[in-house]
């Protein structure tokens, strides 16, 4: 054989190994959900903390020429798979189809999940609350647009757990029927996307009125029916609805990206990279907020987050929401969270869940 067939040779080769592997991976995935049910163990085939920590192996692994994002895509639809070989998982999501939370969904938990679009945002937490569903996936912030209120005005009222987090990279591209940019009369989107296009919809289509509709992929079914409309919205959402891309990567910031949170109903043991959100309610006194802060750095203890949101409690009364590093079961988290118990009218625990891998 010549050198050009002496390597396509070896390529087959190793697809019938990998095939071979991921067949033998799957049917330990079967026989792991026996086990479980000879052991009357079925609530928790969908384990966060074991897949993240195999996402970990696998990035630590990486000697290229793949990036670890594709290496970690790869395995991600693998490990869904064979998830949905022990048990099919079901999980609800901010939709309609076509929004970045679907692909937020896809990203976490792969293709094999089945994924449910509801309204609303707390249209997701109450499905999960009833146990509908077993997870639930919602935006919480944004990186140039800040947080998502709604999301956390939810979790002052619900039982729901913090299970797991998903940071997207997320990329605006201009979707339409139309032929070019001139001749775009209208552009639909979420008011969060045309916040964070702004500049771009400015210097490109000056003058052109936007839409500010319930989501993106409303926006993309708006644009759909008429040949003079436009939104913002992925590249998912232009497959969806027959839209082409008139332009691509619209948004202001480079970086874009969107923090989703995973919910539901149970804890999460520790993982080994793990993050706890709390929320805390403080006394009405000088240094409140300090004295529960204090205990966090007192232990060493790194805090990644703190919003304010009012309480519904009475005029003027806030809790605020904090993330720190660590899992709640770690010594020294555990004694930063005595203290700060103390301090604090009221310390509630809205889970600790492994930190987004990429």
């Amino acid at each position: 054989m010549n050198p050009l067939e002496q390597v396509r040779a070896r390529i087959d080769e190793l697809d019938e190994r990998i095939q071979n592997l991921i067949s033998e991976r799957a049917r330990c995935a079967q026989e792991i959900a026996r086990i479980k049910r000879e052991r009357g163990d079925t609530a928790d085939f969908y384990r966060p903390e074991r897949e993240a920590q195999i996402l970990e192996r696998v990035r630590a692994r990486n000697r290229g020429p793949l990036d670890d994002e594709t290496l970690l895509r790869l395995f991600r639809e693998i490990m869904s798979a064979c998830l949905a070989l022990q048990q099919p998982l079901t999980v609800a999501y901010l939709g309609p189809r076509g929004t970045f939370t679907e692909l937020a969904v896809l990203k976490h938990f792969g293709h094999a999940v089945r994924s449910r679009p509801l309204a609303a945002i707390d249209e997701v937490f109450r499905e999960v609350e009833a146990g509908s569903v077993p997870y639930g996936v919602v935006p919480v912030e944004n990186s140039s647009e800040g947080v998502v209120t709604h999301t956390l005005d939810m979790f002052i009222d619900s039982p729901l757990k913090i299970c797991g987090e998903v940071l997207l990279r997320v990329h605006h591209h201009l979707l339409s029927r139309a032929p070019s940019l001139e001749a775009v009369r209208t552009v639909y989107a979420h008011q969060q996307a045309l916040a964070q296009c702004r500049e771009w919809l400015a210097a490109n289509l000056p003058g052109v009125p936007t839409v500010a509709v319930s989501s993106n992929a409303e926006g993309a079914r708006l644009a759909a029916e008429r040949e003079d409309a436009a939104a913002l919205g992925s590249d998912h959402a232009a497959e969806l609805y027959g839209l082409s891309v008139l332009a691509s990567n619209v948004e202001d910031e480079p970086d874009n990206t969107t923090r989703f949170l995973i919910i539901g109903r149970q804890d999460v043991p520790p993982s080994g990279r793990d993050k706890t959100s709390l929320m805390v309610a403080i006394r009405n006194k000088p240094g409140a907020l300090h004295q529960i802060l204090a205990p966090l750095a007192d232990h060493e203890i790194d805090m990644t987050r703190i919003e304010s949101r009012p309480s519904r409690r009475a005029p003027w009364d806030y809790v605020f929401f904090i993330d720190i590093l660590g899992h709640k079961d770690e010594r020294s988290v555990q004694r930063a969270l005595r203290a700060v118990e103390r301090e604090a009218a009221l310390l509630k625990l809205l889970g600790s869940y492994p930190c987004a891998v990429l």
